[in-house]
């Protein structure tokens, strides 16, 4: 069994262990979840090793051993929170705010609410006045209120590592197609959530946008990420989410205007910048070739001149072109 199956039925047994009185190793198989079923034997053997580093004990109870985790180890005691830590958080909530509606977000209210709701008055009225002077802005972003139930069976597929059917719309094509896909993980990138998975129609690792999953099933087929296989190295070509085009050296440079809010950005995990002494930026990245760099290039205005590659400089002069005979 791979270790990670270890750890995560490990940690559900922890889960099981935290409600009051425990529970004996034959509760415990049973409450185990389908897809971690095991013997007694191996959920003895786990116990035994989590007994090295948690405050596990055994009590015989009507002639039955309970397992439990020794009293007020499974409640994390209250904490004093500083008021420049209140703050961070409260950033942080609105940090969030592309995500309104998925369970990341909820935890993040349900947690700020208890320790807000902890607080003395005046550090309460302290909290409330932190949003009159510090705020986040947050940019473009889809809202997923509407996306939550599909966000959680996503979440289950994945923990599960089933196969899921979906009707998908792809935008570019203006078209709606049935897939089978196996879920490696959900990713925020650009103000949106995505899917990246095996397409099995494609047969190919592809990216999808939650929001345009019409439907979406688990079934009972069984998946696994491949060995060796790392999300973020399957993103890093992207400029932020399209990829799949030919990775190429783009080598822009920007006017003095344009470079002094340019050149203090992290654009792509590639880049090279270089600020020579008229305060001009030469930016060198190494991304994929897709539609979204040339509207990447464009949102620069006239600030920026593409140096290399010829045909993608000539391709952005063309779509600049295009935009501007628009009637």
């Amino acid at each position: 069994m791979p270790r990670n199956d270890q750890v995560t039925r490990q940690w559900l047994l922890l889960k099981m262990l935290e409600k009051p009185g425990g529970a004996t190793i034959e509760e415990l198989v049973k409450s185990l979840p389908e897809e971690f079923a095991c013997h007694s034997r191996t959920v003895r053997r786990d116990l035994q090793a989590l007994e090295v580093r948690f405050p596990l004990y055994t009590d015989s109870v009507d002639g039955h051993v309970r397992w439990k985790l020794v009293e007020g180890f499974n409640r994390v005691p209250a904490l004093q929170s500083s008021a420049t830590e209140l703050m961070a958080l409260v950033f942080t909530r609105d940090l969030a705010k592309p995500l309104e509606g998925t369970p990341i977000k909820e935890s993040i209210d349900s947690a700020l609410v208890k320790i807000e709701g902890a607080l003395p008055a005046a550090a309460e009225e302290f909290v409330q006045n932190l949003h009159g002077w510090f705020s986040a802005g947050v940019g473009p972003h889809k809202t997923y209120a509407e996306h939550r139930e599909k966000i959680n069976q996503l979440a289950r597929a994945i923990t599960k590592k089933r196969t899921i059917e979906m009707r998908y719309y792809t935008a570019g094509r203006d078209k709606t197609t049935r897939r089978k896909v196996d879920p490696y993980r959900i990713w925020y990138a650009a103000g949106g959530l995505y899917l990246i998975g095996y397409c099995h129609m494609r047969q190919d690792v592809r990216m999808f946008a939650i929001d345009r999953i019409l439907s979406l099933t688990i079934t009972n087929l069984p998946c696994q990420m491949p060995l060796g296989f790392n999300i973020e190295e399957y993103v890093r070509d992207a400029l932020t989410v399209m990829r799949g085009g030919p990775q190429i050296e783009v080598e822009l440079h920007f006017d003095r205007k344009t470079s002094a809010w340019a050149k203090d950005r992290l654009w792509h995990p590639s880049q090279k910048a270089i600020l020579d002494k008229e305060g001009c930026l030469t930016l060198t990245l190494q991304v994929a070739d897709t539609p979204e760099l040339i509207g990447w290039i464009l949102s620069f205005g006239p600030g920026v001149k593409v140096l290399k590659p010829a045909v993608l400089a000539q391709e952005v002069k063309s779509q600049a072109l295009k935009i501007v005979q628009q009637e």
